[in-house]
């Protein structure tokens, strides 16, 4: 009889199994990937997968989760250094800047999730809802401390930049946000 597995054994085939299926859905697609590839990728059995996950949607969605938390995190660290409210806003455009020159970099998850399985799949379309929402309020807080009434355009800017990014597969959007921003900043 084979020993049961242990907590660390399931955590670490977890993220194994999360790191594996982010890797292929972000860098060639959600649906251009099957379980099998996914199972290739992280020396998984299938059975096993599933006893992780029920189905490839599920799967999908706590990819996204888990993205969602390390991605806002990072930006957050990046951004809460500066002490000025002003230059912090402006700080949100730099880390996209760097984000978008990373090797492999295909837009947005959260878009390409959505434009692959939105319309198809409720729970993927929560998740990124979810996302864009928590990066919204993220967005909020630090333009709220500036005193300036201008959330929305400032977010408008960054979902832009970070869309045409994508498509461009050029930086130069984040400089040119940056730039828009401060002019509603006032910020020099």
């Amino acid at each position: 009889m084979p020993a049961p597995i242990t907590d660390e054994r399931n955590r670490l085939d977890r993220e194994a199994l999360l790191d594996a299926a982010e890797g292929l859905f972000y860098g060639r697609g959600i649906q251009a990937v099957g379980m099998d590839e996914v199972r290739a990728a992280s020396g998984l059995p299938l059975k096993r997968i599933y006893r992780f996950f029920a189905a490839k949607e599920d799967l999908v969605v706590a990819v996204l989760q888990r993205r969602d938390q390390r991605w806002r995190g990072e930006l957050a660290a990046h951004v809460e250094q500066v002490p000025d409210p002003r230059e912090r806003v402006l700080a949100l455009f730099d880390w996209l800047a760097s984000w978008f020159a990373e090797p492999g970099f295909r837009g947005c998850a959260w878009v390409n999730a959505h434009g692959e399985l939105g319309p198809s799949s409720e729970a993927v379309l929560a998740e990124v809802r979810s996302h864009k929402q928590a990066f919204h309020d993220q967005i909020a807080g630090w333009v709220h401390a500036t005193g300036l009434p201008v959330t929305e355009p400032v977010f408008l800017l960054a979902e832009g930049a970070i869309v045409t990014a994508g498509i461009s597969g050029d930086p130069t959007p984040a400089r040119h946000a940056r730039a828009a921003a401060a002019t509603l900043l006032g910020a020099a």
